[in-house]
């Protein structure tokens, strides 16, 4: 059975993705910025009759990611799994959105990951197994919505991140996939960070933005069909690199558009009609 840790667990996608790798029976350690937010992951844990560990950890710290990630390997001795879940939304203007609360989201959604993968990497290199599984959305995959700049830009670098964590990889047996949400019902648009003040030119326009994400969450799909596939793509090697759930994919990007995998070789032929073969690499 696999380790599998998971970061943004007191609710939604991160609660649920959770429960159901505990249900199938591997070693979950939930995780959450805030430890007295998990007394509702307590009780679905205890409902469902499954075990996990719930322990504290800010993405937005390396103090905390350190502290958190060093624990589990000296309990467990691996991290088979990785899923980097932690987010938070935003609405607001381009122009008036604070730069502390623009920050906030790509520190959080973007760097937050970035800090998971360097610090839970190195081992998984070290055995030559792993997947890392970055949470991004279809938002990161299609032109942003007006308003919502800031967290399609960090969920959009997500996307790009795992692209290139993928191409640094190849010739390992550590996988990248990034899961790419449409809306589903969550608490990430009423935990979004603080909007501009009220009263400037861009109020109405916000509200009118933020209700239809505030409706699309409502009105969403089971959470439980992201944990799915989620374990889906923990699971079988033949998943592709962006997974779409549902698909969305579907109407958004052109047809006939080459897959990520597609350009892989092109990537690398172009690399080494220039550069030379690719150098093998040292074990860790």
């Amino acid at each position: 059975m696999a380790v599998v840790l998971i970061t943004g667990c007191s609710s939604g996608l991160g609660a649920s993705t959770a429960l159901a790798f505990a249900k199938k029976g591997d070693t979950v350690i939930a995780t959450m910025r805030r430890m007295d937010r998990a007394s509702a992951l307590r009780a679905r844990v205890l409902d469902a009759g499954v075990s996990l560990e719930i322990i504290e950890l800010d993405v937005s710290s390396a103090q905390s990611v350190g502290v958190a990630v060093t624990d589990v390997l000296k309990r467990h001795r691996a991290i088979d799994v990785l899923v980097n879940n932690a987010g938070v939304a935003h609405v607001g203007a381009i122009e008036t959105t604070p730069l502390e609360f623009a920050q906030e989201v790509v520190d959080t959604n973007f760097w937050g990951a970035v800090r998971m993968i360097q610090a839970v990497l190195p081992t998984m290199r070290a055995r030559d197994a792993g997947v890392v599984i970055n949470v991004s959305s279809v938002a990161g995959r299609i032109a942003p919505l007006p308003f919502s700049s800031w967290y399609s830009v960090s969920k959009h670098a997500v996307c790009l991140l795992s692209e290139a964590l993928h191409m640094e990889l190849l010739g390992t047996n550590v996988r990248v996939v990034s899961v790419e949400p449409g809306f589903f019902k969550t608490s990430l648009v009423a935990r979004t960070a603080p909007p501009a003040p009220e009263g400037n030119d861009y109020t109405a326009e916000e509200e009118w933005v933020a209700s239809f994400y505030e409706a699309g969450t409502q009105n969403g799909g089971d959470p439980n069909e992201v944990a799915v596939a989620i374990i889906a793509a923990a699971t079988d090697p033949a998943t592709p690199l962006h997974l779409a759930v549902p698909a969305f994919r579907v109407g958004v990007i052109p047809a006939g558009a080459p897959s990520f995998e597609e350009t892989v070789a092109r990537q690398i032929a172009t690399l080494e009609a220039v550069s030379g073969p690719r150098p093998s690499r040292n074990t860790p």
